[in-house]
């Protein structure tokens, strides 16, 4: 028997978001103004869609009891929206087309809501309708008042129908669930998601909105026959791609969200520590054992407890150099039972050559690989201000951190001089003893440690060498006169050759590296010297008068000048000391503009914290700051990558 009937004419939905609809959605998202208990309404309004649905399957029974357990919303405190807005809303809704006009009237007459509150309000008001009618159509057998109020509403119409189109409601049924999860998933978004990221949600609600205005549609043609019938699948796809996107934001925000506590977990214990242990715990997992490599054995992290504790943290660039100056360090340390090194490596994933490149140095420490989170690797970056190049952070028993980054003194020092146990005030008295620029020129001649304690003058010079030439010549002459009339005498101390030169530099940056830690008045003179020194490394003369551990002078051509006219100032020594007289010259001199240099220091990048503003420590003016790029090719074809 041929049908009747005429063709249903199908409502196709697109998919895509104008510019003007984009403007509108971003104009009108605005912060609520309005007190709504949003969350309150939203459990009410998810409890009458799910009892809607199941009155809707029309499972008798299994569907009564079904219903019974469903969880009931919260209605205690609970404040209805305003009615004049639901209907304000309502008349929007109801049989209205197309779709993205309704959607974005509805968008800009909530817009002193937030977009959560948006969609939310939307649903109620869908939510409202459908309820009415379920309900309606639930007891109109057992009630005549709801039997008439059905008739009026359509509800046998939408009986007929559901049997009739059940792919239909199957469809709306579908893309109601779709839209309670995707509202869902906005709540938990929105407190996590910073400013920038929040347009993202409001084209969530935007599609939401849509999405019941067209349910609004579908329900209307299945009360009355008429309109067209409305796409829900299409909807359907769309809203599940959002929650898809919305379930990953989630997990992202809330792995951020995690990260961000514990890396606030690890300030706070590092700031106010019980012991070694809270501390070491924190940077690493303590559940894992670590690798005793003296004895390739595994061993529980409390081999650490009650320890002084060098924190050796690394990725794959680590040079000869270093090597060769902390592998007698390391023997040192670990010949002392109260002292033990933890390696953290930051790295995943090592090559076989750089395993045996570090093996040297791995089998006197113990291993912790692969260990670190998100928030160890950020403090380590934030707050030791690691790099690429190998950082050794020391903590004290009770979890203090004695020092930030002590390879740079390992550097300058090594093994004979530095001190056991490692702390501020050991750094602090073996500077006082030796003197920053007595430490410096250690390996050049093996007496200066002798002669700065026998507080004798002290000349280092260095540059050309027909600059290092002039030098000796004009310092033998004076030397010959203050032996002879003053019973004192100047050691003379050339730094000649490839190699004593560059570690002597070295050994320079790295001391000036490790004071920039400090923050003393001690220290900031010392930077200040540091400072003018470097700026005569590339210089054809330079040289340093010191007086024991103290500097006198520091400079380089106005010094060779001072000395060569020794004949009009050596007069003065027989009622002034020597180095008041030279430093007096020298003050002199330095006013002649022949002599002025622009001062200046060569820090590598990778060395820690370096401060991005730096004064000159001859006229105070912040100093100019350049970036330069150099490899040597001297380990291979090693490739470090910064830690992120």
């Amino acid at each position: 028997m041929a049908s009747n009937e005429a063709p249903v004419s199908i409502d196709q939905p697109n998919l895509t978001l104008s510019h003007e609809i984009l403007t509108c959605i971003n104009t009108h998202s605005a912060s609520s103004g309005q007190k709504l208990n949003v969350e309150s309404l939203f459990s009410v309004v998810e409890n009458i869609l799910n009892r809607a649905t199941k009155i809707v399957d029309k499972k008798s029974a299994d569907t009564q009891e079904t219903m019974e357990n469903l969880v009931e919303s919260p209605t205690k405190g609970f404040v209805p929206p305003l009615c004049a807005l639901i209907k304000d809303i309502s008349s929007e809704l109801n049989c209205k087309a197309p779709t993205k006009e309704t959607a974005l009237s509805i968008f800009k007459k909530l817009s002193s809501y937030s977009t959560d509150e948006k969609a939310v309000l939307t649903l109620a008001t869908f939510a409202l309708d459908y309820g009415e009618l379920c309900l309606l159509a639930n007891i109109q057998s057992t009630d005549q008042l709801a039997k008439s109020m059905g008739t009026l509403r359509g509800v046998p119409n939408l009986l007929e129908n559901v049997e009739k189109h059940r792919e239909v409601v199957d469809d709306l049924k579908k893309v109601i669930k779709t839209t309670l999860e995707v509202i869902q998933c906005i709540f938990k978004l929105r407190n996590l998601l910073n400013n920038g990221k929040k347009g993202f949600l409001a084209e969530a609600v935007y599609w939401a909105i849509e999405t019941i205005v067209a349910s609004t549609n579908q329900l209307c043609y299945l009360i009355s026959n008429e309109g067209k019938k409305q796409e829900l699948q299409r909807y359907d796809r769309k809203l599940k791609d959002i929650l898809t996107e919305l379930k990953n934001e989630i997990t992202t925000c809330t792995k951020k969200a995690r990260e961000k506590e514990d890396y606030w977990t690890i300030k706070e214990r590092f700031r106010d520590p019980m012991d070694i242990m809270d501390v070491i715990e924190q940077l690493i997992d303590p559940k894992q054992q670590l690798t005793d490599a003296s004895t390739n054995t595994m061993v529980d992290i409390d081999v650490l407890k009650g320890k002084n504790v060098f924190l050796f943290i690394s990725g794959q660039h680590i040079s000869k150099d270093d090597i060769s100056i902390l592998e007698p360090i390391f023997d040192k340390i670990v010949a002392r039972d109260q002292d033990k090194i933890l390696w953290i490596s930051v790295e995943e994933q090592w090559t076989k050559d750089m395993e045996g490149k570090f093996e040297i140095l791995s089998s006197k420490t113990y291993i912790a690989r692969y260990s670190l989170t998100k928030a160890s690797r950020k403090f380590i970056v934030k707050k030791w201000h690691f790099r690429v190049g190998p950082l050794i952070v020391v903590l004290s028993p009770q979890g203090k951190v004695e020092c930030k980054n002590a390879i740079h003194m390992m550097r300058v020092v090594g093994v004979d001089s530095f001190p056991l146990p490692f702390t501020i005030a050991a750094e602090d008295t073996l500077l006082n003893d030796r003197g920053w620029i007595g430490l410096a020129a250690s390996h050049v001649h093996q007496d200066i440690k002798t002669w700065i304690k026998e507080n004798k003058y002290i000349f280092l010079y260095g540059g050309q060498n027909e600059s290092i030439n002039q030098f000796t010549k004009s310092a033998k002459d004076i030397n010959a006169y203050l032996k002879s009339q003053k019973g004192i005498s100047i050691e003379l101390v050339p730094v000649q050759g490839d190699n004593f030169l560059k570690r002597f530099w070295s050994k320079i940056k790295n001391l000036f590296i490790s004071r920039t830690h400090r923050e003393t008045k001690t220290d900031s003179m010392m930077l200040k010297n540091i400072q003018k020194l470097s700026s005569y490394e590339e210089k054809k003369e330079w040289a340093v008068l010191t007086k024991g551990s103290s500097v006198i002078i520091i400079g380089g051509e106005i010094i060779l000048e001072v000395m060569k006219k020794f004949p009009e100032w050596k007069n003065r020594l027989d009622k002034e000391d020597f180095d008041f007289v030279f430093s007096d010259w020298h003050t002199k001199l330095e006013s002649d503009d022949r002599y002025h240099i622009c001062y200046h220091i060569n820090v590598p990048y990778n060395s820690g914290k370096i401060s991005e503003i730096m004064n000159c420590s001859s006229c105070g003016s912040i100093m100019e700051t350049y970036i330069g790029f150099k490899c040597c090719h001297d380990d291979g074809a090693a490739k470090p990558k910064a830690l992120s």
